[in-house]
């Protein structure tokens, strides 16, 4: 959650670099902080009894979070070498200086989980995720590509045959709440939660990052890389949700799930549309089958993994168009999401504050959410403008050069 470096400027012919500032990842990663925060605020489902997605539900559930982590793949590559990762000594400094970044991001998502808020806190996972990608790191292309399709293809069904055992164990392996200091206690329970049995299982996810660091070594700045990064990801994630929608809806897999115990609640048909969260998806192999939001299947993450490169791809182009007309209009959203550790930290103590309260008189969910995205907004923007870190993230930077920092050698 923290801003990217910027390519070296350069003029060249069409069809070569045209882009000499990756503004366009900062801006996709403030449609992100904004996306989640409208799933926190604003309501995924309709009233009872039909419980229908609402637009919130369909546009943003699953998509924003994936996004994410797609983007903290792409910044890592963005700072261990862009196309070249790092070798050696310098590679190890940079494991280093992400494994000390993680560190503060842990730190303020477990301060951030011991609040009262009725939000599934990502920071303490994305901290995690950024641990177990340190071995990646030094992978070229190719070898990331591979690692890639193999996890979003493996990964989902160890995850659904280890689930149960955990699930199974007394008392069962999972939390319940948002990661917070008191379960370092239960490290057990704490880790199979945060790798399994969670809302944001990192387990699956570690393909979202290892997309994004494939993302991030290809030359982002090329406009063919950036119109292929759209189009790939609209054709992988169309597909992927058409193949899961005829799996539940054509070939039987949702009467299937339905005729089980634990899908009892919302009506499985809009879960499958908006989020699969709370459902243990256990003891029918049809779970895999679906491509529904945050179902961590090969599906989901094909699907989720497509719309992140297909929005990263437009946000680029857009970013190639302002740097062409020479107006900053990405700055709305690059602002926010140059500090998205800060802002989202600061939206989740905000909401702590209303939980099981009753709204002030006259307000609603939207105008609570479009309030704060508009704050988000007003402050990214004064950020930008003046050139300053959010103050987490010139914490987290800080953290980071302590850890990559290498004595200079002595002659």
């Amino acid at each position: 959650m923290t801003s990217q470096e910027t390519a070296p400027a350069r003029k060249v012919p069409r069809g070569r670099k045209v882009s000499t500032r990756l503004t366009g990842i900062d801006a996709a990663r403030g449609l992100a902080l904004l996306g989640m925060m409208a799933t926190h605020l604003m309501p995924t489902f309709g009233p009872s009894p039909q419980w229908e997605p609402t637009w919130v539900g369909l546009v943003f559930s699953g998509r924003s979070a994936a996004l994410f982590a797609v983007l903290a793949g792409i910044g890592l590559a963005l700072t261990t070498g862009k196309q070249e990762p790092r070798q050696g000594l310098d590679l190890w400094a940079a494991r280093s200086g992400v494994a000390m970044r993680a560190l503060v991001i842990a730190v303020v998502g477990l301060t951030l989980g011991g609040l009262d808020v009725n939000i599934a806190v990502i920071l303490v996972h994305y901290a995690v995720l950024f641990l177990c990608i340190l071995p990646f790191l030094g992978l070229r292309l190719k070898a990331l590509l591979l690692w890639a399709l193999g996890w979003v293809l493996v990964s989902p069904v160890i995850a659904y045959l280890v689930r149960p055992w955990l699930l199974d164990a007394n008392p069962p392996l999972q939390l319940g709440h948002n990661p917070n200091s008191e379960d370092l206690e239960t490290p057990a329970r704490l880790v199979a939660d945060l790798f399994f049995t969670g809302y944001y299982p990192v387990f699956q996810w570690i393909a979202y990052l290892l997309i994004g660091l494939a993302i991030g070594r290809l030359a982002l700045t090329t406009a063919n890389v950036q119109l292929l990064l759209f189009t790939c990801g609209i054709a992988v994630a169309a597909l992927a949700k058409i193949v899961g929608t005829l799996a539940m809806e054509v070939w039987g897999g949702r009467a299937a799930l339905e005729a089980l115990p634990g899908t009892r609640g919302y009506p499985l048909e809009s879960m499958l549309q908006v989020n699969l969260t709370g459902l243990q998806q256990v003891d029918s192999w049809w779970w895999l089958a679906s491509a529904a939001p945050h179902a961590g299947t090969t599906l989901d993450l094909l699907h989720t993994g497509g719309v992140a490169a297909a929005v990263v791809g437009l946000f680029l182009m857009l970013g190639t168009l302002a740097e062409r007309i020479k107006v900053n209009f990405l700055i709305l959203l690059s602002g926010p999401g140059a500090m998205t550790l800060t802002l989202y930290s600061l939206h989740v103590w905000v909401v702590s504050g209303f939980h099981n309260k009753p709204l002030p008189a006259g307000w609603t969910a939207e105008g609570m959410y479009w309030t704060q995205a508009l704050a988000a907004v007003g402050i990214g923007v004064c950020f930008a403008l003046f050139r300053r870190r959010g103050p987490l993230e010139w914490l987290a930077h800080q953290a980071s050069r302590l850890g990559s920092y290498r004595p200079a050698a002595v002659g």
